[in-house]
């Protein structure tokens, strides 16, 4: 049931379109389909209308990661991200200091006499004021320009716990200071949309969770992934996609979304459709069972007896 209220998100604003040349693959860095639930809409237009980080929860292969990016070519905004690692600090998001340049520089006795050729906007400086940022360095966002920008903070839980309470007051105010050169900036004109990720691997910080507002990916049902398996596929490959579907879920004949999936992720079931495909397996069913012992029951995981 479609919820009603003035959305400035909508992605039945633009029809989602099949891939044509990279069909089921997922996790993609690029554009892919995605399959929306009206939970999902109503969050990213509450992120929007009250200027907040949106922070989306889920385990892995739930589609995290790829929400953000969809979302960016619905909207048509500039788009930036940062995979967060257990050596990321938050300054990191905002702007770093080439070190090693301005070592051997000094080295060379070519030391600048301030910090700005060693100065490296962050994807925050990037997303907040690209054309201030341009002066410092080369805008990685080679897509249309546009005032707005979306950022994805991807895995903040890989973070020392230190980073997302330090994130709080640029993530709150849209400004910073640049500390070496004492670089004012701004964004609040233009606010972008950021959405941080989370496999829920460790407890976030409540003060930060506070200043979030926050939506969680669960597995889908198997009608669901149903769905979502359609969206990345040509429609040649429907019939195969709810024959696997059954194999995988043969107790499972009522097609709606109360029904559990035993696990699986929406990235599992597409590289299980799309090795069934491309290998031509016919979903002969001893290929079947070998083909998803390395797509779904695996890393320990074992099928539901």
């Amino acid at each position: 049931m479609r919820l009603e209220y003035n959305r400035e998100f909508d992605p039945d604003r633009l029809p989602l379109k099949r891939p044509k040349t990279h069909e089921g693959l997922a996790d993609r860095r690029s554009s892919a389909p995605y399959v929306y639930t009206e939970e999902i809409i109503l969050a990213i237009n509450v992120a929007l209308a009250t200027g907040r980080p949106l922070l989306v929860r889920g385990s892995s292969g739930t589609g995290k990661s790829t929400l953000a990016r969809n979302v960016r070519d619905i909207l048509g905004w500039r788009y930036y991200e940062r995979v967060i690692t257990s050596r990321t600090q938050a300054n990191d998001l905002l702007w770093e200091v080439d070190h090693i340049k301005r070592l051997q520089d000094a080295e060379a006795k070519q030391l600048s006499g301030n910090y700005q050729p060693y100065i490296k906007p962050g994807v925050f400086w990037w997303a907040l004021n690209n054309k201030q940022a341009s002066d410092w360095g080369v805008d990685p966002w080679k897509g249309p320009e546009s005032k707005q920008a979306v950022v994805l903070i991807d895995e903040i839980d890989k973070a020392d716990p230190d980073v997302p309470n330090n994130l709080l007051v640029p993530l709150g105010s849209l400004v910073f200071q640049v500390e070496e050169t004492f670089t004012d900036v701004d964004g609040s004109d233009n606010p972008p949309l950021v959405f941080i990720t989370t496999n829920e691997e460790r407890e976030l910080p409540k003060a930060f969770l506070r200043r979030c507002v926050e939506v969680k990916l669960a597995l889908p049902s198997p009608f669901r992934l149903v769905e979502i398996a359609k969206a990345h596929f040509p429609t040649t490959v429907d019939e195969l996609i709810q024959r696997v579907n059954l194999l995988l879920f043969p107790d499972k004949m009522t097609w709606d979304d109360s029904q559990s999936n035993d696990g699986i992720s929406p990235a599992e079931f597409i590289d299980t459709i799309r090795a069934c495909w491309k290998m031509d397996s016919k979903t002969r069913k001893e290929i079947f069972e070998l083909i998803k012992q390395t797509t779904v029951w695996k890393h320990g995981r074992k099928a539901p007896r």
